[in-house]
Formats: C-alpha cells, sequence, structure tokens
C-alpha cells in the first residue's frame, strides 16, 4: 500500500492547509525536483558542446534526460524531444506531418480531447487543404465511441490523433484497439498523454503508438513538454533548425534551439521520484499509485451529495480520478470560488476541452467544475471536498 504520509512529506506545498484538486491543471513538485533545478542552474549553468567542465556536465543533464523520458514513455532515447509545452511541441510536429501529406488526406481527431491534440490538425488542414473528420463521443458516459472513429477511417487517413485520458472527464479509450485501427488504413497513432502520465504508464511502443506527447508539470516535474516519437518516423519528417546544427538522433531534429537545461532536469528528477515510489521500479509505482487513486475514486463515487451531477463515468474503472461536475443552482465558477475560501482547489470552465462541453451541452453556461485526485491526495481531504459540496448544493 502506497505511504501517502511518507509522499507529501516529500512535497513542500502540501505543509499548507490547501487541498489540491487542480492537478490535471498541474500538479506540486517533490523537493527532489525543486533540488534538481537549482542545482543545474548553480552547477552546470552552459550550453551544450563546450570544452569545459560546465559544457560537459550540461551535456549528461540532458542524456539523462532523454534516457528517463523514453523510459518513462515507453520509447526510445533517440525518438525523444524536448519543448517548451505540450501545445507548441504538437503544433511544430504536425506542420512537419502536413508537409508531407498531399490536398485531401485525412485526418481524425475526436471530439474527447483537449485542444491541444485538435487545434493543430486544424490549422494545417487549413493550410495544406486536408480534411479533418471528428470521432464522436457517447454523451451518457462521455466516452469515445470507438466504432465510430473507426468507421470514419479510410484509404486517405493519414493520422489518427487521441487522448490516451480525458483531461475534462476522465475517460480512457482502447488506444490499443485505435493504434491498430490506424494502422490497419496505413495511418500514424498520435496520442495525446498529457492527462494519463500521472495515474498510468504511457507505454507507446507497447501499444502500438507512433507518436505520445506529454507535460512533466503534470506528473510532478516543471513547466516543459515531452514527445515520444517513433525514431524512423522523426528521421523521415522534415525538421526546422538552424543552417549549423549538426547532427542528432532523429527525434532531438525537433527541439529547436537552446533547451531549458533546469527544466529537463527536474523533468528527470520527477521520473526518478515516481520510479523510487516503486523501488526503482516504475510498474511498481503506477500499480501502488492506481491503487491509491481507486480507493479515492470509490469514496468520492459513493459519497457524492444529492444536488450534484456528475459528468462521466459512474464508477472507478475506466478513468482516471478526474470528476467534472456542476452544483444545482450554481455556476461553476461560484462553486469554485467558494470552495477556493475553503482552501480546497478546483478548476472550473472547459480545461480547454471544447468539444466535450459542447457534446454535454454546458459550454455556453460556464463549462463546469473539475476535481482531481493524485497520489498525495487524502482520504480526509476527499472527504473535506465531499462535505463542502453538501453545504454547496440545495
Amino acid at each position: 500500500m502506497l505511504d501517502v504520509a511518507a509522499v507529501r512529506s516529500q512535497f513542500p506545498a502540501l505543509a499548507s492547509r490547501a487541498a489540491y484538486f487542480d492537478g490535471p491543471g498541474g500538479s506540486q513538485v517533490p523537493q527532489v525536483v525543486i533540488d534538481a533545478m537549482t542545482g543545474v542552474l548553480r552547477d552546470s549553468n552552459a550550453n551544450l558542446g563546450g570544452a569545459f567542465a560546465t559544457s560537459h556536465a550540461a551535456d549528461e543533464v540532458m542524456g539523462r534526460g532523454h534516457a528517463a523520458a523514453a523510459d518513462f514513455t515507453g520509447g526510445e532515447p533517440e525518438g525523444i524531444a524536448f519543448g517548451a509545452n505540450m501545445t507548441t511541441l504538437n503544433f511544430q510536429l504536425a506542420h512537419a506531418v502536413a508537409r508531407t501529406l498531399r490536398p485531401g488526406d485525412e485526418i481524425v481527431v475526436t471530439a474527447l480531447d483537449h485542444d491541444a491534440n485538435v487545434s493543430p490538425w486544424l490549422l494545417v488542414a487549413e493550410d495544406h487543404d486536408l480534411v479533418v473528420r471528428t470521432a464522436s463521443l457517447r454523451p451518457d458516459d462521455v466516452t469515445l465511441d470507438v466504432e465510430a472513429l473507426e468507421g470514419l477511417l479510410g484509404e486517405r487517413t493519414r493520422v489518427v490523433a487521441f487522448t490516451l485520458a480525458s483531461n475534462a472527464v476522465g475517460s480512457i479509450p482502447d488506444a490499443e484497439r485505435i493504434a491498430a485501427a490506424a494502422h490497419a488504413v496505413g495511418a500514424l497513432a498520435w496520442a495525446d498523454g498529457v492527462h494519463l502520465a500521472p495515474h498510468g504508464r504511457l507505454r507507446a511502443r507497447e501499444l502500438g503508438l507512433d507518436v505520445v506527447l506529454c507535460s512533466p508539470y503534470k506528473f510532478f516535474g516543471p513547466h516543459l513538454g515531452v514527445a515520444t516519437i517513433r525514431p524512423d518516423l522523426a528521421a523521415s519528417l522534415p525538421a526546422d533548425r538552424v543552417r549549423p546544427a549538426e547532427e542528432t538522433p532523429p527525434g532531438h531534429r525537433f527541439e529547436a534551439g537552446t533547451q531549458s537545461h533546469e527544466a529537463v532536469a527536474g523533468a528527470t528528477a520527477a521520473i526518478d521520484y515516481l520510479r523510487g515510489l516503486g523501488d526503482g521500479d516504475l510498474d511498481a509505482a503506477f500499480t501502488l499509485i492506481h491503487e491509491h487513486e481507486t480507493r479515492l475514486s470509490a469514496r468520492f463515487l459513493s459519497d457524492l451529495p444529492d444536488g450534484v451531477e456528475l459528468y462521466g463515468i459512474r464508477t472507478p474503472e475506466g478513468r482516471t480520478p478526474t470528476f467534472c461536475f456542476n452544483v444545482d443552482g450554481r455556476s461553476p465558477r461560484e462553486v469554485a470560488e467558494l470552495l477556493g475560501q475553503q482552501d480546497i482547489y478546483v478548476w472550473d470552465g472547459n480545461y480547454y476541452a471544447l468539444e466535450p462541453m459542447r457534446a454535454l451541452g454546458i459550454d455556453d453556461s460556464g463549462g463546469a467544475v473539475r476535481a482531481g485526485f493524485l497520489h498525495y491526495t487524502t482520504e480526509e481531504e476527499v472527504d473535506r471536498l465531499l462535505e463542502a459540496l453538501a453545504d454547496l448544493a440545495p
């Protein structure tokens, strides 16, 4: 069983009274991440490739970062690309892919996704005369209709872009089935792993995913973007680089300019922290995380008060511990503000998950409240949220 008290002792922010249910928008960080970032700025603050000690140390920081990111995502070190954030990386990679396509080629996106894996494809489609098709949701439980997605695929499909877990309602699609369907028509399986990353293994190659993107600040690290790209695919795509750039591994070609070495060190430290939860084994760590989060989810779902309308799956299975709801008679913003006054931090709005909110018919009325649990969330905090919601409900 996960030792939650020991976990929380490693996070300085958790010493306060605040209950952080805003994890889907960004997690807190352990002290080891803070130390790793300040250590780079103090001891190895140099550019890469120099003939002196601090530059050699910076080279090592990036090398460790590529290896750790590959382990975390289930890819290869040579296929890793770091960037400012997932959204920036995805725009860059989508533009690269689009330059290899022909007018009339098709891209399939889904109505379950964060807009960071939708808008890039809409924009490149406009630029290159491509066709974008959108796979629909099942509105009763806000899950992806995979059969409908499969029905959209054809001989002109080139990319199937989808999420590994919804940042709005927590639904987890069948990634392996979607990837297989994409490959059956010769398309790329292109996955947004941002929301799943703190809750479960990404397993890019095992699932047959050609590209997976994630954000360390969602799994206890700093603001940064990570893409794991199948190396042969990365090598085949055009990359925008300055002219004197030396030959680099295929994924690293998309790391335009000098990277944030301190952020890469922080991401490496976050991955090492997670690995430590499982005595050095990420699979074991995520097994403990899943068991703890499942208990929290069951507690929340079983005691949800009357007057609170939940959107999405109503059991702990098939989802992350991310809950989207509204309180009767109150706007999402009002609920978030009233909870915030009690040091209970939740989000409100659409969280850039435009299509799920539209499918639910709530985008024009302020969206919904979102509360997300992470492995450092306690049962007492869940009870505190439930009691506060009961007080707010009519």
